[in-house]
């Protein structure tokens, strides 16, 4: 399983999880439906704020994981094999 720091909280959390199924640490991380706004993560991530993004789709979850502010990328319960994406491979091929 892949991490990423979850905003400056000192916690690494699984870079994928599923949306209610998630073990994230106690907080209030800024949760968005797309990484649209840079504006907004930036200044989240300047702030220490971990941020949550939501992704129903291969693409919405690897444009998420594009953005290096993003600290875990949340997928609905009926899109499981999101969790298997590579997204090494997805950027490279």
């Amino acid at each position: 399983m892949r991490t990423r720091w979850f905003g400056a909280t000192g916690v690494q959390v699984a870079e994928i999880a599923v949306e209610g199924e998630a073990d994230l640490p106690p907080g209030e991380p800024l949760v968005l439906d797309d990484v649209s706004d840079v504006e907004r993560l930036q200044e989240a991530h300047a702030q220490g704020t971990p941020i949550v993004v939501r992704a129903a789709s291969a693409e919405a979850v690897q444009a998420a994981l594009e953005r290096p502010e993003v600290a875990c990328v949340l997928v609905p319960a009926d899109k499981r094999e999101l969790l298997e994406l590579d997204f090494r491979k997805l950027k490279y091929g």
